[in-house]
C-alpha cells in the first residue's frame, strides 16, 4: 500500500530555512506526481507545491521564489526546500499523491 513519511519540520525564526522530506513506498514512485499541502492554524488547506513525474513544478503564489520542490527518484523521496520563512507559513505540512489516495502523517512547521 502507499506509504508517505514526512520529516524535517520544526520551529524557526522568520527568515530562516527548513527542508522537508517525504519518503515514499508501496507504489511506482517514478510514475506519479506528488504534492506538498499545508493545513494552517485556522484549518485552511493550501496546495503549496507539486512536482510531476517528469519533474515539472508548480507553486502557490504565496511561496513562489521562496520554496523549491524537487524529487530524487533513486531514493523515492520528494523534498521541499523552504527559505525566507514567514509566520504565515506556520502549518502542518503533508505530502500526498492524490491520484493514489496517499497522504503522509504531516510535519509541523512553526515560524515565529
Amino acid at each position: 500500500h502507499v506509504q508517505l513519511v514526512e520529516s524535517g519540520g520544526g520551529s524557526v525564526q522568520a527568515g530562516g530555512s527548513l527542508r522537508l522530506s517525504c519518503a515514499a513506498s508501496g507504489y511506482s514512485f517514478d510514475d506519479h506526481d506528488l504534492g506538498w499541502y499545508r493545513l494552517g492554524p485556522e484549518n485552511e488547506c493550501e496546495l503549496v507545491s507539486s512536482i510531476s513525474s517528469d519533474g515539472s513544478t508548480n507553486y502557490a503564489e504565496s511561496v513562489k521564489g521562496r520554496f523549491t520542490i524537487s524529487r530524487d527518484n533513486a531514493k523515492n523521496t520528494v523534498y521541499l526546500q523552504m527559505s525566507s520563512l514567514k509566520p504565515e507559513d506556520t502549518a502542518v505540512y503533508y505530502c500526498a499523491t492524490p491520484k493514489l489516495g496517499g497522504w503522509g502523517q504531516g510535519t509541523q512547521v512553526t515560524v515565529s
